[in-house]
């Protein structure tokens, strides 16, 4: 990879990671997204699954020929199925090793060496290789070799706990808010080594964890001065005037910290009284005051519903009304920004879905295409490779190649 001077114009299209070959072994999202990020900007990217397929395929779906999930964070890869139980696969995985940029997967610590492919192991063969671990909870440690699920750490740190209300139970946060995060960890810290090899020639080991992701989401909360006691006050909520409130038919959020929002929802909603009152100029003084505004604030809100209160605030009051993802697809931002693209699959057909996460003005990236059905790309990743067509047709013979 050679970094853009910057004077230089990258081809319409090539991405700033254009030339860049990634390997995906992993499955599930945290890592699978983590690549489409990086197929975004412009690397060509392998998603590499076993005999039995990414899990993600299998996951509830209404759509019956495929996993929606699947589709949704595999965008932009092409792919191969190997049966690395096999030696010749794996001696297919570490000849694709040899000439790649990167490789991320998200075994459990142990297998990786039972497979012929540790980070050692490859390191020897391309000094150059970034290797992506993404694991549960680290790479050392008494639960290294613990399997991680994004809801389990939502659970295991603290999130769940500062989700629910005061005097109820935990809640989770449904989105996978986790693996998400993670994702975007493995595409940020694949892209820092990629920039760091430049200067010394050497590729190296990046680790990412869901625990990390987890905690990471968290520095805001995760401060804990010295002599304070065990239990102190975490929540960031503004004591209930920022968040969800019902209105006359719908839910609207509303964030209304500052002196300049708070004076602004009150004139709207014609609570003036509010405003002026002592009692609540501060935002600490709203959040210990809370039990007094809220009930105020509901009462005011239910003369209109969410959606001509949206109007109503404009850029007044930060604020929106509570839409589904539905809505999302022919929402004008989104469609002005780029962000729904056309895709065709060979099993699924034509569908619609997210594209374009980063905008880059000089080296935009490629135009996204459609998750790879099962192993659809295998003969043409496996010619690139200098393989003859007797060669890749006894590997698939083996099974060792689907």
């Amino acid at each position: 990879m050679t970094l853009s001077t910057p004077d230089s114009v990258a081809p319409q299209g090539q991405g700033p990671l254009h030339g860049v070959r990634v390997l995906d072994l992993s499955a599930y999202i945290a890592g699978p997204y983590g690549c489409s990020l990086l197929a975004d900007q412009g690397a060509d990217v392998v998603k590499i699954e076993p005999p039995v397929g990414d899990n993600l395929r299998k996951y509830p779906s209404s759509l019956e020929s495929e996993s929606r999930a699947f589709l949704g964070v595999n965008r932009s890869k092409r792919g191969l199925a190997l049966d690395l139980k096999q030696p010749e696969a794996q001696q297919v995985l570490r000849d694709l090793a040899s000439r790649a940029d990167v490789l991320v997967h998200n075994f459990r610590p142990s297998v990786p060496v039972r497979l012929g492919i540790a980070y050692e192991q490859l390191q020897e063969i391309n000094p150059r290789l970034i290797y992506c671990a993404v694991t549960g909870y680290g790479d050392t440690g008494p639960l290294k070799d613990k399997a991680g699920y994004d809801q389990v750490l939502q659970t295991m740190t603290g999130m769940c706990a500062m989700q629910g209300k005061a005097d109820g139970p935990p809640e989770i946060l449904y989105g996978s808010v986790v693996d998400y995060y993670a994702a975007a960890l493995v595409a940020s810290g694949v892209s820092s080594a990629l920039y760091e090899r430049e200067r010394s020639g050497r590729g190296q080991y990046v680790g990412v964890s869901l625990l990390r992701s987890a905690l990471t989401m968290q520095s805001a909360r995760m401060i804990w001065a010295e002599d304070e006691p065990r239990e102190v006050g975490r929540d960031m909520r503004s004591g209930g005037i920022t968040g969800l409130h019902p209105t006359r038919e719908g839910y609207l959020y509303i964030s209304a910290n500052t002196p300049h929002f708070w004076a602004a929802l009150c004139a709207k909603t014609g609570l003036d009284e509010l405003a002026a009152n002592p009692r609540y100029d501060s935002v600490r003084k709203r959040a210990e005051h809370r039990d007094e505004i809220v009930p105020r604030l509901h009462e005011a809100l239910q003369a209109r519903s969410a959606f001509e209160w949206e109007a109503l605030f404009g850029e007044e009051v930060p604020c929106a009304a509570a839409r589904t993802i539905e809505d999302m697809f022919d929402f004008p931002q989104v469609q002005a920004e780029g962000m729904v693209a056309n895709y065709e699959h060979p099993v699924v057909g034509n569908y619609r879905g997210f594209a374009n996460p980063i905008k880059y003005g000089r080296t935009p990236g490629p135009a996204p295409f459609a998750a790879p059905a099962f192993s659809q790309h295998a003969d043409d990743v496996l010619a690139e490779l200098e393989l003859s067509s007797e060669q890749i047709a006894a590997l698939k013979a083996q099974r060792a190649v689907l």
